[in-house]
């Protein structure tokens, strides 16, 4: 495992689209196919759900409990693990879950999220942040500067993608030094809508390269009320391709080890033939 683990941060252009989902589908992606770790950190300061998203109503551990380690930079890998959640399904994967204390999140700094993510990289093998679609916050600056991949997660509706979207990423973010060809797509697709705007129109009009996109389903809506979207992702058939596009294109340019594949041997073929059975 190495030090410099890469951070991939999800930012969405606007709130309630999409970006927690589509982190956690990548984050499902990753672990599933690779012989990784990977720490997902919910760095949304100000409208946190992922917890709720996987059955933890009231978890004992979030990342405003960690405060008084990450001001005094006394965070280890040793508290930071017992700290998350591990998620169903997926027992690489690893949740940190954020702040439930809204009127507290302008009093997270750089220098706390910074700690952070130097602790993140030294425990996993891929660390994931995800900031949600608010910008003035010490965790969407700081990841984002340091982000070894920008994902912006957006639709296809006008007013997302082009007045959010241009708004944060040819405006705002240049300001932090930040290039919006530094950014890749990612489209989500809400069920209930079809049609709209093509990826080339979306991704011309904001400036940055398409990686990949991910449509809503009824089902998929439906776990996060009944708080199973884990357990959705990587065990049900149509929640396995949440995300595969965005994921392989990111496990081929960082270069993931993939799991060795299990084979059976002839011997036991010949005993499954024998006996009229079949392998699972």
């Amino acid at each position: 495992m190495t030090s410099h683990a890469p951070l991939l941060t999800f930012i969405g252009t606007t709130p309630n689209i999409g970006t927690t989902i589509a982190a956690l589908a990548a984050a499902c992606r990753f672990v599933e196919v690779n012989d990784v770790s990977v720490g997902y950190l919910c760095l949304n300061l100000k409208s946190a759900k992922a917890h709720r998203y996987v059955g933890v109503d009231q978890p004992e551990t979030t990342l405003d409990s960690l405060r008084p380690e990450l001001q005094t930079a006394a965070l280890d890998a040793d508290k930071l693990l017992r700290s998350m959640h591990q998620a169903r399904g997926a027992p690489n994967l690893y949740m940190l879950f954020g702040n439930v204390m809204r009127d507290q999140a302008e009093f997270f700094t750089t220098g706390d999220i910074d700690h952070l993510l130097d602790v993140a990289a030294r425990c996993f093998d891929l660390v994931i942040a995800d900031v949600g679609a608010y910008w003035d916050n010490a965790a969407t600056l700081c990841a984002l500067r340091r982000s070894s991949s920008r994902l912006l997660v957006t639709t296809a509706a006008l007013s997302h993608f082009q007045e959010d979207g241009k708004r944060w990423v040819k405006h705002l973010s240049p300001l932090f030094g930040i290039s919006s060809q530094e950014y890749e797509a990612v489209i989500i697709r809400p069920q209930w809508r079809n049609g709209g705007y093509q990826v080339k129109d979306i991704c011309r009009e904001i400036g940055i390269p398409f990686i990949g996109e991910m449509r809503l389903s009824e089902p998929m809506l439906s776990q996060l009320d009944s708080g199973t979207l884990d357990e959705w992702l990587t065990e049900n058939e149509q929640g396995k391709t949440a995300m595969q596009e965005p994921a392989r294109k990111l496990m081929k340019h960082y270069g993931l080890k993939r799991k060795p594949a299990l084979t059976v041997q002839p011997w036991y073929k010949k005993l499954l033939a024998h006996r009229g059975e079949v392998g699972s």
